[in-house]
């Protein structure tokens, strides 16, 4: 029987599992410090904790639901992790070196449903979500590769943005964010987690509502319908107007700004049309958004799509800069590997079925 991630449960999910079992809550705190504080790695090095409850807990859950399968280093200080689930399925995770510090980019789904055209994460469909256990183990086991390599080193920030749509699974990563932010864990800043959506409108709105100071990014890639409906099949079911009022309910019930994903792709939408009419959607919003200018990392099954000459990504983003839209270009991470999400997944498992 496949045991379930002891990184699953919140503080208060821990001291109710617990209680219901006859172990006092202040016993969930010990369990807790051992696991984000001390980072042990298996029930029999926790340390100070009452017997009866390490037997409880090891019964019901595993500390190791996924195992290292391929580990991809760049040149840049970006580590890409294929790692194999307890049912064989792969996911990516992702380690990227920044100034201001350690990012990690989480996998929620296995495969994905979106199908973005240009997207190399939905070349296989979404089997099924990751439990919050499966999401936490992700940081706790790049974590641990830091650990390992003695420089004091600790994740800081945290982008949902890897294989899968996070608002498909939201009760599940809703609770991955409250274990990772807890005070007396991990304790990672809530405004140093972003959370990518391709553009669930009632998920947007059901987040607001949450009130956790996380970061929101809207992956748009398109300033009108035709065109995202074109490149990205969600804007059928849910196009720009509805979604644009999700956005509008989110400033205003956080008054937190929101990120504008845009992938730049050559002579699809990165002409000076594309960037008037991107201004233009947010021109009565734009002190409350910010424009990441992305470029593509092609994917050889999307050969139809590719990376934006430079003039025309400078051109984009002078035209936003002139009316007033709070942009960047994004940096690139893991250019000499295998670096568009879900590539590496998608790749390995051709490999396997070939052998």
């Amino acid at each position: 029987m496949m045991k379930e991630s002891i990184y699953g449960l919140t503080f208060e999910q821990l001291s109710a599992w617990l209680l219901e079992r006859g172990i006092k809550p202040f016993h969930a705190a010990q369990v807790w410090e051992q696991l984000y504080r001390k980072r042990v790695t298996s029930f029999t090095e926790m340390s100070g904790v009452k017997e009866e409850c390490v037997k409880l807990l090891s019964e019901r859950f595993s500390f190791q639901t996924m195992q290292q399968h391929v580990k991809q280093e760049s040149e840049d200080g970006t580590v890409k992790f294929l790692f194999k689930l307890q049912d064989g399925n792969l996911i990516e995770t992702v380690l990227m070196k920044h100034k201001y510090g350690l990012s990690v980019c989480v996998t929620t789904q296995v495969g994905c449903n979106i199908g973005c055209s240009f997207c190399a994460s939905g070349l296989l469909k979404k089997s099924r979500d990751l439990s919050s256990g499966e999401i936490v183990e992700q940081i706790m086991n790049v974590q641990l590769h830091l650990d390992e390599r003695n420089k004091d080193e600790r994740v800081s920030h945290i982008v949902v943005m890897g294989i899968g749509e996070p608002f498909d699974n939201f009760e599940n990563m809703i609770d991955f964010i409250n274990v990772v932010i807890d005070p007396k864990g991990l304790a990672i800043g809530s405004r140093r987690i972003t959370v990518s959506t391709s553009g669930l409108a009632k998920k947007i709105r059901e987040f607001a509502d949450t009130g956790l100071n996380v970061n929101l990014a809207l992956s748009l890639h398109a300033p009108n319908n035709e065109l995202r409906t074109r490149i990205m099949k969600i804007n059928k079911a849910i196009p720009l107007e509805p979604l644009m009022e999700a956005v509008d309910y989110y400033i205003t019930t956080t008054n937190r700004r929101i990120t504008i994903e845009y992938i730049l792709l050559r002579d699809v939408n990165d002409h000076q049309k594309e960037a008037e009419e991107l201004a233009d959607l947010f021109q009565d919003k734009k002190q409350k958004v910010y424009v990441n200018l992305i470029p593509y990392n092609p994917v050889d099954e999307h050969g139809q799509y590719q990376r934006s000459e430079q003039a025309s990504v400078l051109a984009f983003y002078d035209t936003l800069k002139k009316r007033g839209i709070n942009c960047k270009i994004r940096q690139e991470h893991g250019t000499d590997i295998d670096a568009a999400c879900g590539q590496l997944r998608s790749k390995q498992i051709k490999k396997e079925k070939a052998q």
